[in-house]
């Protein structure tokens, strides 16, 4: 008896998709998974974000409130179906679009979006300095995630366009490195400024 394959969503198969940055290996996770919800299990644990399936996490970022001005205070929705229903239409919108794995095209972005190098500041004398710093593995998914969910909460701010849509044409854009996508401009933005302060 062959043993089953937990497709996400009933659909997409995880377990062929290779991360092809080695940095990020250990920081995306695609376990198998049908619904992705793990009901908080690794939010009291640190570094545990890792374990958490990369769909799940995006879902989780695009629950952030949109005002397009307004500083996001860490206010959440709250409405986790909703977001995964937001996904779960998107990623049938890539399929239908490009006839690639949908979650192989979230993870090309993830990987084309996800900054190498960051700034930090450094109080020395009373003087601050900005010093550029290489960043971790998961913040750098983190980061990359951020990229995603606000250039798409911001695409869609009073737009009669559904953000189903916008979030396919961004990953695909994403996916495909082109410096046309919001979250790949950040990425890049943030990489200057970090090289300028080197």
């Amino acid at each position: 008896m062959t043993e089953q394959k937990l497709l996400l969503f009933r659909k997409w198969d995880t377990t062929d998709i290779v991360i092809n940055d080695i940095g990020l290996k250990t920081a995306i996770s695609l376990k198998q998974l049908i619904i992705p919800l793990d009901f908080g299990r690794s939010a009291l644990k640190r570094f545990n974000k890792a374990e958490v399936n990369i769909v799940e996490r995006l879902a989780n970022k695009l629950m952030h409130f949109g005002k397009k001005y307004a500083k996001n205070t860490g206010r959440m929705a709250g409405k986790k179906t909703h977001s995964l229903n937001v996904v779960k239409t998107a990623f049938e919108i890539i399929n239908l679009k490009t006839g690639k794995n949908p979650v192989e095209v979230l993870v090309r972005a993830v990987e084309n979006s996800a900054p190498n190098e960051d700034t930090t500041r450094i109080v020395y004398g009373g003087t601050v300095y900005h010093v550029s710093v290489d960043v971790a593995p998961i913040r750098r998914v983190d980061l990359a995630l951020r990229f995603i969910a606000d250039g798409v909460k911001e695409a869609t701010f009073s737009n009669p366009k559904p953000i189903e849509e916008y979030l396919a044409e961004h990953l695909i854009l994403s996916a495909n490195n082109d410096t046309t996508s919001p979250s790949i401009k950040k990425k890049n933005e943030l990489e200057r400024v970090a090289q300028a302060s080197r």
